[in-house]
C-alpha cells in the first residue's frame, strides 16, 4: 500500500480511536497471520498521523498477556480521558479458558498519562459477564460521558446463552460515577437482529444520537441507528450503512469538528477474487456528515484527496447508446495508486452507466463500478463475469436513489489492491486481485450521459 495505512509484515485489525490536538491516536491490532488470522496471539500497536497519509509509528501499546492469562489476546475496547488520566477498556480474550471452565471474554483496564506507555491495572472487575449472556461473546467496550445524567457510561456487545444461531445480539450498558465501579444497567439495544453485536458505538451530532454495531450473521457489516434520546427508541434510516461488506468494524471518533470512522478493508483468501474475504486488512478512513434529515453520509477526508498532486483534466463530453453498450477510455496507464472524479448526469430512460478501472478496452477485461439505474443502487464487479463466478462480490453494492438530471459526483481512490468509491455519502470498498489493464474508462447503456468535472492523478505528494 502507498496510501492506506497497514505496517509491513502485519494485517490491520479493529482499530479504537483517540484524537488530542491535531493527531489521532489509532491504537489498533496487527495480526501477523501466523499460519492465519487470530493464529499468533496479539496485544495493541499504537499509529498517530494528523492527514491519514503521513503516520509515526510507536509499537506495542498494551502488551498482550501469557498464554494461562485472561488477556491472551489483547480484543477491541476503547480509549477514554476521564478522572485525571487516559484509560483503556479492553477486552480480554484467552482461547484455552472455555475448556477450563472459565469465561472466554472477560472486560479490563489500563491507564496512561501520556497515551503512550500504559499500565494494566488488573482492578477487580466489576463488569464481567451478567448471569444469562454468553460467558464467550462480551466484549468489545465503548466508554463516554454522559453530560445530561452526569455520569460515565460504558457499552458492549453481548448475546444472550443459548445456540449460536439464535439472533440474540445486543447491546449492554453500564454506568459509572468515577470509572471504578460500574452498575449494569440491562440491554441498551436488543433488536433480535443478529447473532452478535460486535464494535459499538454511540455518539451524537446536533439533536440525534447514533448507535453503530458491527455485525457478522445478517451481512456481515457496520449498520447504524438513530434516536433524538439516548435512551431511544432507535430508528433505521433508509440506508442503514456507510459501505459495503469490504468494510469492517470501524469506531468513530471526532476531532477539531471532523468525525472519522476507523474501519479495514478486509483481504480474500489466497489473494484470490473468487474467495472469501478474512478477517483483517487494511485501514480505510471515512469523514461522517450529518445529512439535513439527521441520516449520516460519508465522504472521502480532503487530506487524502489533496494528497495527490498535478491532476489531468478530460475535456467535458457525452456518450450516448442506443441498442449497444457504448463505452469510451477515459485514461491510460494509470499505475497502481489513483485518484479519480468527475460529475455524471444521465438522461431520463438510462438503463445503466458505469466506471471500468484496471481496464483493458480492446479485450474488454476490467473491473466496473455498474449503476444499476432501475435498481437504484450500484455494484462492484468483474467484466465479464466469465468464467463464472469471476469475482465473490456478495455484498458489495450499495442504494441509491439514481434520478434522471440529477448530478453526481464521483470519486475513487485505488490503491493497490484496494478500490474506494464515494458517491452522494455513500461509500464502497472492495478488493481486485487481477489486473486485466490500466486504463479508466466509462460506458452507458441505452441512454445518455454527460461527464464534466473529469480528472485523474497518480501522483502522491508523500
Amino acid at each position: 500500500m502507498k496510501l492506506y495505512y497497514q505496517y509491513p509484515g502485519t494485517w490491520f485489525g479493529d482499530c479504537m480511536p483517540f484524537g488530542k490536538g491535531n493527531d489521532y491516536y489509532l491504537f489498533h491490532q496487527r495480526d501477523t497471520r501466523k499460519p492465519g488470522p487470530f493464529g499468533e496471539p496479539f496485544g495493541w500497536d499504537l499509529a498517530t498521523t494528523s492527514d491519514f497519509v503521513h503516520y509515526k509509528d510507536y509499537g506495542v501499546a498494551v502488551p498482550r498477556g501469557g498464554d494461562d492469562e485472561q488477556d491472551q489476546f489483547v480484543f477491541a475496547g476503547s480509549v477514554f480521558e476521564g478522572e485525571g488520566q487516559y484509560h483503556i477498556f479492553y477486552t480480554g480474550y484467552n482461547r484455552d479458558y472455555p475448556a477450563l471452565g472459565k469465561p472466554s471474554q472477560v472486560l479490563m483496564h489500563a491507564v496512561s498519562n501520556d497515551l503512550i506507555h500504559w499500565e494494566k491495572t488488573n482492578d477487580k472487575l466489576t463488569f464481567t459477564p451478567q448471569d444469562g449472556y454468553d460467558p464467550d461473546d462480551w466484549r468489545d467496550p465503548f466508554v463516554f460521558r454522559d453530560e445530561e445524567k452526569g455520569e460515565y457510561v460504558l457499552i458492549l456487545g453481548a448475546r444472550l446463552k443459548g445456540p449460536k444461531t439464535q439472533q440474540t445480539g445486543r447491546t449492554v450498558k453500564f454506568t459509572s460515577s468515577n470509572l471504578k465501579d460500574w452498575k449494569f444497567e440491562g440491554d441498551f439495544w436488543a433488536p433480535g437482529l443478529f447473532v452478535m453485536h460486535e464494535m459499538v458505538d454511540l455518539f451524537k451530532i446536533g439533536d440525534w444520537w447514533y448507535h453503530v454495531v458491527t455485525e457478522y450473521s445478517d451481512r456481515s457489516k457496520m449498520v447504524y441507528r438513530m434516536s433524538q434520546s439516548i435512551d431511544g427508541p432507535w430508528l433505521t434510516p433508509k440506508d442503514d450503512a456507510f459501505d459495503g461488506r469490504a468494510y469492517y468494524a470501524g469506531r468513530t471518533f471526532s476531532l477539531n469538528g471532523h468525525r472519522i470512522l476507523f474501519g479495514w478493508v478486509p483481504t480474500k483468501e489466497n489473494e484470490d477474487d473468487k474467495n472469501n474475504f478474512e478477517w483483517g486488512g487494511t485501514f480505510v478512513a471515512h469523514e461522517v456528515y450529518q445529512r439535513p434529515d439527521g441520516t449520516l453520509g460519508v465522504k472521502i477526508p480532503e487530506s487524502i484527496w489533496n494528497s495527490f498532486a498535478n491532476r489531468t483534466v478530460h475535456e467535458n463530453i457525452s456518450i450516448t447508446s442506443v441498442e449497444k453498450v457504448t463505452e469510451t477510455e477515459l485514461f491510460k496507464t494509470c499505475g497502481d495508486i489513483l485518484s479519480f472524479e468527475t460529475n455524471v448526469k444521465f438522461s431520463e430512460g438510462t438503463r445503466r452507466f458505469g466506471i471500468r478501472v484496471n481496464s483493458d478496452v480492446e479485450a474488454q477485461q476490467s473491473y466496473q463500478f455498474a449503476f444499476q439505474v432501475n435498481e437504484n443502487r450500484f455494484i462492484f464487479e468483474k467484466y465479464p463475469n466469465w468464467p463464472w463466478f469471476s469475482c465473490m462480490n456478495i455484498g458489495l453494492e450499495r442504494p441509491l436513489d439514481l434520478v434522471p438530471g440529477k448530478n453526481y459526483n464521483i470519486r475513487i481512490i485505488i490503491d493497490d489492491t484496494i478500490a474506494t468509491l464515494y458517491v452522494d455519502g455513500v461509500a464502497l470498498n472492495t478488493r481486485m486481485y487481477s489486473k486485466p489493464g490500466d486504463s479508466i474508462s466509462m460506458f452507458v447503456d441505452e441512454g445518455t450521459m454527460a461527464i464534466d468535472n473529469c480528472s485523474f492523478s497518480n501522483k502522491l505528494n508523500k
